[in-house]
């Protein structure tokens, strides 16, 4: 569930760098401008940690599940 939660911060502070993103453009703020790009290529790298993470701990359960037997 955790995991689910994390999603959802990553992907809102993506859309939180796109709007301080377009603010900037829209009031030639650079500082802004580069600070929502800052903030959606951190929601993104993030995103993508917590992806890995999942797709590792799947990737383990399988493997003891395979090992032991356990197919449920």
């Amino acid at each position: 569930m955790s995991s689910m939660f994390d999603k959802a911060k990553d992907k809102l502070e993506q859309v939180v760098g796109q709007a301080k993103e377009k603010i900037g453009e829209m009031t030639g703020n650079e500082d802004l401008r580069n600070s929502g790009k800052g903030d959606q290529l951190s929601g993104e790298a993030k995103e993508t940690g917590h992806d890995l993470r999942d797709k590792a701990a799947g990737a383990a359960k399988d493997a003891k599940d395979r090992l032991t037997g356990d197919n449920r």
